[in-house]
């Protein structure tokens, strides 16, 4: 009964939506409906920041308000390990689907998916990630948040039938209004769609991320008071002087890059063997606990953490610790900060890899602000110099995003927009610019993209590389040949010849493995011998092919073996098991028809 109802539902849905999409199609242009949908789309991503932050501070405030400053709380051994364990709940017999990385899960879509993000998207990683993160994870909202305002703007531009170029677009602008509506930062979330997400920055694509940007950035000023947003008043002012220490905190940050993705990839690999999830949950769980217990500061997004650094109360990082008595000596203190930056990416891989939900933005700026202040209060112990925590902390948060995401201008734009001024403009330019150079000479790949990397589905800024990636093997394949058996006659060939509009034959066996092909150039001499039909066997005339496809190549592959065999078929076969035929006519023809299709005015 439930079943026919929804049905029902369904298709008297879909009648009402086609309606809806012909009405608009004849009053509304395409250009002034994609302005709409992005204003839409940036309002809820906005929407959805707000209730996420505001149900994440709002958890961690009730649950950690009656901790003390000066003493040990054994709760931060338990809470962890209960929001991971209610997350894995929901997203293991709720969801049933795999929710986490939620970035890569994007760049995978627009790779692999034509932008389609599942509709579960637009809330089941909000939930997962309030519960993760309100109990203490040690991870970050961002992700969660921009995958849901992604999966908004994918679900709303299918719902309305929109092309791929334009579902792509909205996909973008959800991104931006998460990044957007979080920070109050809308230039940082529209870098951060165009850097991270790698869309094309032409004025089709500007206009909507700039209206979605700016709806969400509204929204959320709207509601959120300051103390719910990462902000910050005007830091001190930029000496040119200490230029130097910026560049060896770009360095530093740069090393500090490498050790957080190597480090994340390392564990969350280790953690995939426990195949038990019951196992993996109270290890990690376990793990996280005794982290956060030894250094209160790894709990949650961190962002408490930043912000007690900001107002110069960075021996406070102490507090409710093993250390809370060695508040007044400087070496407990750079030995916390170095404890801290060494196991924030194991907390934070505990978290994700035993199935909490977040993500990893959160934490790079933690970790960037904790090594900025790392590197100044060791730089002012060494060489009495008397800098300032905070023009630096803000610069090594720039740095890390520049390190981690290989996102320099997101990180150069959030920062300074995060302070309500671009004072710090020079030093986060140098800061960006020396870490990004310093983990590139190692890591060519962000954390985001190094597993999409590894398995050959990044998507990149290169548009006929993305295109040629985007292009299905399967769906090109050719099946109207003829195809013969090896124990066949010449006789049989010229039957094959008389019925084909094709010159080449695939031999087949009985058990439909590719034992050759017969080239109709080869043998056309011979088919005008009726003497030789019955005595001229068909696996005398065939040869077995040099090149040939397996139907999980990739295109790039394919255009290259095309290339340098120089024929212009080749056959597809699957385990030795013929398929048929790709013709480089079909993948030139669905190429240009695909860059077309991606392309913006």
């Amino acid at each position: 009964m439930f079943r026919t109802f929804k049905i029902i539902w369904r298709r008297n849905f879909h009648h009402r939506m086609n309606k809806i999409v012909a009405w608009r199609i004849a009053n509304i242009s395409e250009r002034n409906f994609i302005y709409i949908l992005s204003i839409v789309t940036g309002v809820l991503s906005g929407l959805a920041a707000l209730i996420l932050k505001t149900l994440i501070h709002f958890v961690a405030e009730k649950l950690t308000h009656w901790f003390a400053v000066d003493g040990i709380s054994y709760l931060y051994l338990v809470y962890p390990l209960i929001g991971i364990f209610l997350a894995v709940l929901f997203v293991k017999f709720v969801v049933r689907d795999d929710i986490g990385h939620g970035v890569s899960k994007i760049l995978y879509a627009i790779s692999r998916k034509s932008s389609n993000i599942k509709s579960h998207n637009t809330y089941s990683s909000m939930v997962a990630s309030s519960v993760t993160i309100g109990l203490g994870g040690s991870v970050g909202s961002e992700a969660p948040i921009v995958l849901t305002g992604a999966s908004i703007g994918s679900n709303l531009a299918r719902l309305f039938k929109l092309n791929y170029k334009y579902v792509t677009l909205m996909v973008g602008c959800g991104s931006a209004g998460a990044i957007a509506g979080i920070f109050n930062a809308p230039m940082a979330g529209i870098v951060f769609t165009l850097e991270v997400l790698m869309l094309d920055l032409t004025m089709a694509y500007l206009i909507p991320l700039l209206l979605s940007a700016i709806s969400a950035t509204i929204l959320t000023s709207f509601f959120m008071n300051e103390s719910v947003l990462l902000h910050f008043a005007q830091v001190n002012t930029f000496d040119i002087h200490t230029i130097w220490v910026y560049i060896l905190l770009g360095i530093f940050t740069g090393v500090v890059g490498i050790y957080f993705t190597r480090t994340t990839m390392y564990l969350e690999k280790y953690f995939a063997k426990i195949k038990n999830w019951v196992i993996r949950l109270l290890i990690g769980g376990f793990i996280l606990g005794l982290l956060i217990f030894i250094f209160p500061p790894l709990w949650g997004e961190g962002y408490v953490s930043i912000a007690t650094i900001f107002k110069g109360h960075g021996t406070d990082l102490l507090n409710g610790s093993l250390f809370f008595g060695g508040k007044e000596n400087i070496f407990v203190l750079i030995s916390v900060l170095a404890g801290i930056l060494i196991f924030k990416v194991f907390a934070m891989s505990a978290t994700t890899a035993s199935g909490g939900v977040g993500g990893i933005f959160a934490p790079t700026l933690f970790m960037g602000a904790v090594a900025g202040y790392f590197l100044v209060t060791t730089v002012n112990l060494v060489f009495h110099l008397g800098l300032h925590e905070d023009n630096f902390a803000l610069a090594g948060m720039a740095g890390m995003m520049a390190a981690v995401m290989h996102a320099p201008l997101t990180g150069i734009f959030l920062t300074a927009e995060i302070t309500g001024g671009y004072g710090m403009f020079i030093p986060l330019l140098v800061t960006s610019t020396v870490a990004y150079v310093t983990i590139m000479r190692f890591e060519p790949h962000s954390v985001y993209t190094k597993r999409l990397a590894q398995r050959g589905e990044l998507l990149t800024h290169h548009k006929d590389q993305n295109v040629l990636r985007m292009m299905n093997i399967r769906q090109l394949i050719e099946t109207d040949f003829e195809t013969l058996r090896p124990d066949a006659k010449l006789r049989d060939v010229v039957e094959a010849i008389s019925k084909s509009t094709r010159n080449l034959f695939p031999v087949v066996d009985e058990k439909g493995i590719l034992r050759g092909m017969v080239k109709l150039s080869e043998i056309k001499s011979l088919i005008f011998e009726p003497a030789l039909y019955d005595t001229v066997w068909v696996k005398d005339l065939m040869y077995m092919p040099e090149y040939f496809i397996s139907p999980d190549d990739d295109m790039e592959g394919v255009a290259k073996k095309f290339e340098t065999s120089g024929r212009y078929n080749l056959a597809v076969i699957d385990d030795g098991k013929y398929l048929g035929f790709i013709s480089r006519a079909i993948v030139f023809s669905k190429y240009r028809k695909a860059i077309q299709n991606s392309s913006t005015e």
